[in-house]
């Protein structure tokens, strides 16, 4: 069997102790290094003592705790298997509970991986409620299960890792950077399979502004133009999304705005009608499948009136600042 290192990017983050709980139940052959790198800026010495003293004292003495300046998780990754080496890497997100046998089917995965193959995914599964509707939040957390080349929970050759010269750290959050890397992985060469291991990953507590801040993958998804081209959504199977209709919206509403402002009344209106419409439809479509409280409605109302401009003003910074994105092995030379 193939020997293997475990990365963990963290925030330090709650959540990070009991992944490391979860991974020191796990049956089966063991990782041998792991790797947690802490991703604040500032981290204070010995910040995770306590999530660490979740290991047992044999894996604690194969754990190394590393800082990346916070630069992001696609930095933080890089720098954590940049460190180690062993030939397969697993990277898994400090948020996330693997299964009790995930060792031993880590185990299987590699095993079962011809030469060729450069990444196995692990299943994801995310537990929802059961005795009501899930929130918008918990239907996208819940897509993870359902996302190709997750890093929540992902193994890859060294060797393919080096060959591609790692995560591209221009992605800056926790979005895009795993569909880009596992691009850039087939174009050289290396075969992706889906592996049989699995890892929960539990829906974390968020505010009601949480799809807001979330329109800043807008600005990944134009780096991701740039450097995959304009088909990257059907290559790596992602969901376009309403990014269309969010640029159709804010063109109405500010269409409204300056044609009342030019004393053009009725066009005024039309636009107004069209962008109330719009953002009706919108709202609707994410309160109907949810639980329908009065919180949720509100946070749906509120958001589906923001998110439109939100997400065109990140589509469009984001255009304009990666414009002329070079490919990632050259950026990192």
């Amino acid at each position: 069997m193939s020997g293997y290192a475990v990365v963990i990017p963290t925030l330090a983050r709650a959540t990070l102790a009991d992944c490391l709980a979860a991974l020191t139940a796990a049956t089966g052959p063991r990782p041998d290094e792991i790797v947690v790198v802490d991703d604040r800026p500032d981290p204070e010495p010995g910040a995770l003592e306590h999530p660490l003293s979740e290991l047992d004292a044999e894996l604690r003495a194969r754990t190394t705790v590393l800082t990346s300046g916070g630069r992001g998780p696609a930095a933080a990754r890089n720098t954590g298997w940049r460190a180690v080496t062993s030939p397969w890497v697993a990277f898994l997100d400090d948020d996330v509970q693997v299964g009790p046998h995930w060792c031993e089917q880590l185990a299987q995965d590699l095993a079962a991986a011809t030469p060729d193959t450069g990444g196995v995914q692990g299943v994801i599964a995310v537990p929802l409620p059961g005795e009501r509707r899930p929130t918008d939040w918990e239907r996208g957390t819940a897509g993870l299960a359902r996302a190709r080349w997750i890093t929540a929970d992902m193994a890859y050759r060294t060797d393919a890792l080096q060959q591609v010269g790692g995560f591209d750290e221009r992605f800056r959050r926790a979005f895009r950077e795993d569909a880009d890397l596992a691009l850039r992985v087939l174009d050289a060469g290396w075969r992706i399979r889906q592996g049989r291991r699995t890892t929960s990953h539990p829906v974390r507590p968020a505010d009601r502004w949480v799809s807001l801040r979330a329109q800043r993958g807008n600005a990944d998804d134009a780096l991701m133009r740039y450097l995959h081209g304009p088909h990257w959504w059907e290559k790596a199977a992602a969901p376009r999304g309403r990014i269309r209709a969010h640029l159709a919206l804010t063109g109405a509403g500010v269409a409204a705005g300056v044609l009342a402002a030019a004393g053009r009344r009725r066009a005024a209106v039309l636009a107004g009608l069209g962008w109330l419409a719009g953002t009706a439809e919108f709202a609707w479509a994410r309160i109907a499948p949810g639980p329908r409280t009065r919180h949720e409605v509100a946070t749906m109302l509120a958001t589906s009136a923001l998110i439109p401009p939100a997400a065109t003003w990140y589509r469009l910074t984001g255009l304009w600042r990666h414009r002329g994105a070079r490919p990632w092995r050259e950026v990192a030379r």
